[in-house]
């Protein structure tokens, strides 16, 4: 058994190569003509929000502002039966056909560059060995620092920034290949994971657990009713929000949702796709970086009582990169020890201290002019 609050950070400059030219010609044309005119009219120019700063400013601020006891590792390229495990062999000819060249997948928005391939391979290899680890007790839980997404792929289709499924990937080969016999993934991005929900419709050995903005926002499932289908249903459970929804939303289902599912499935790991989306900063929720923490120590306690420790994080969404590195950082302090956050106290002090500053003043009323 890995030492408690051991965590390993992996991450790869490989997956920094996926980089669509959002300035170029090809992609403007080829986007969804409808958001091409609505930023057309605003004088907006497009700019593509899944780039590489996203995973430098993860790293900026670890560098700068480090947590303590967070060791770090390199990631790994997944192999053809990695992939092959939650993708069909057609897709994956289609999508290997694309190394070395530009090309637009998807009207939504999920395009290719001549280095997008191997990075998202490297992507889904390094949550592989983000599992790797923690089962093999190197560490109690991981972060895979990984990029492109990976939870909007389904296992015949590009979509949402996402080629190959990582966390599907990861779940599967704990499956295959490492005595997994059930694994609980976690989806808190502020969009639905479509992806992981198809991969698993009708598969009993994985509980799928996703809260995220109900539709009509992207990508537009994840209603409550469903839940599986087949062996697996009542294996997949959705937890739609309202557009603002936050900390006391979040927390409530984790603990009167969550925490009963996971008890009746008894996971032997838990992985969680990570989106900081959910942050303000994005606009679509009001999740605070309390919030992530205050989740992260759910998840830490479930996978102790359930799985030895077995918790593995792996990124997903989020476009501010304030909120993005904050939020990534914030996980990373709880699972390294730091006591979880309770959300919703901050600045309670400073009013309580204001309270008694202000107290005496109004205890009588007003004079009254003369």
């Amino acid at each position: 058994m890995a030492d408690r609050n051991s965590v390993l950070a992996f991450y790869d400059d490989r997956v920094l190569a996926h980089q669509p030219d959002g300035h170029g010609a090809f992609l403007s044309q080829r986007m969804d003509k409808r958001l091409r005119e609505i930023l057309e009219g605003l004088g907006v120019a497009w700019k593509y929000p899944e780039h590489p700063g996203r995973l430098t400013a993860i790293l900026e601020l670890l560098e700068h502002d480090p947590v303590a006891g967070v060791r770090y590792e390199s990631g790994a390229q997944a192999t053809h039966e990695q992939l092959s495990r939650v993708h069909t062999t057609g897709y994956l000819e289609s999508i290997y056909q694309l190394r070395g060249k530009k090309a637009w997948l998807d009207v939504d928005t999920t395009a290719v560059s001549p280095g997008s391939i191997e990075a998202a391979e490297v992507a889904a290899g390094t949550a592989v060995a983000a599992v790797e680890a923690v089962m093999a007790g190197r560490a109690e839980s991981a972060f895979a620092l990984i990029r492109p997404p990976g939870h909007h792929a389904e296992s015949v289709r590009a979509r949402g920034f996402c080629l190959f499924n990582n966390v599907a990937v990861a779940a599967a080969h704990a499956r295959a290949a490492l005595g997994c016999s059930r694994v609980l993934i976690v989806d808190w991005d502020a969009h639905h994971g479509n992806g992981t929900q198809e991969i698993f419709w009708a598969d009993p050995s994985v509980l799928f657990f996703d809260i995220h903005r109900a539709a009509p926002f992207f990508p537009g499932s994840g209603n409550l009713e469903d839940i599986g289908g087949g062996l697996g249903e009542g294996a997949t459970v959705n937890v739609p929000m309202p557009a603002g929804a936050g900390d006391t939303a979040y927390i409530k289902a984790f603990n009167d949702i969550l925490l009963p599912a996971a008890d009746w499935f008894q996971p032997d790991l838990i992985l969680v796709s990570a989106g900081f989306d959910p942050h303000w900063n994005d606009l679509s929720l009001s999740v605070s970086y309390e919030g992530f923490g205050a989740m992260t120590g759910i998840l830490q306690e479930l996978a102790r009582r359930h799985c030895e420790g077995h918790l593995v994080f792996v990124l997903e969404g989020g476009y501010n990169l304030t909120s993005l590195a904050q939020g990534a950082r914030s996980v990373l302090k709880v699972l390294a020890g730091f006591e979880p956050p309770v959300p919703g106290v901050i600045g309670l002090k400073e009013v309580d201290n204001a309270i008694a500053f202000h107290r005496d003043a109004f205890i009588s009323p007003p004079e009254q002019g003369g």
